[in-house]
């Protein structure tokens, strides 16, 4: 398994390295804070940044299949959002965040949305990419 964060800036590696024997199914990390990591790591397109944002379904989706090509990993999750307190917009306010799951069978992205401070939008993401985890493995796991 490996990991591109943005907006939660590496707390889902953490997260998972916290529990011992991780090392046998966590490879690594890519904390893609910035669009050029995102685009020179993780193979996003420009094109793709330019017409949906950093913080869009298509973006998320690309960078959890890239990290997933990159580590060379069976499963690959990514996190892109405004975590706050500022940096909203009209159309993705603060606490607009995207997470995705990729593994060789799909890919699955959702969008939730918070309005906590800066650290809860970060914990409660955290926790629902573990969830979005846990509910994603029993499909892979059977293939």
């Amino acid at each position: 398994m490996s990991t591109a964060e943005s907006c939660t800036g590496g707390l889902v590696a953490h997260k998972l390295t916290s529990v011992p024997g991780s090392s046998a199914y966590f490879t690594g990390s890519v904390v893609a804070y910035s669009n050029e990591v995102k685009k020179a790591q993780l193979g996003v397109p420009q094109e793709t940044l330019a017409r949906h944002g950093a913080v869009s379904e298509e973006t998320v989706r690309l960078m959890a299949e890239g990290v997933r090509r990159l580590l060379n990993t069976d499963i690959g999750v990514a996190t892109s959002g405004i975590a706050g307190p500022d940096g909203g917009t009209p159309e993705k306010p603060v606490g607009t965040i995207w997470l995705a799951y990729a593994d060789a069978h799909q890919t699955v992205a959702r969008k939730i949305s918070y309005n906590k401070t800066r650290l809860l939008n970060i914990e409660y993401t955290t926790l629902q990419v573990l969830n979005l985890i846990r509910q994603s493995l029993p499909a892979a796991v059977e293939e």
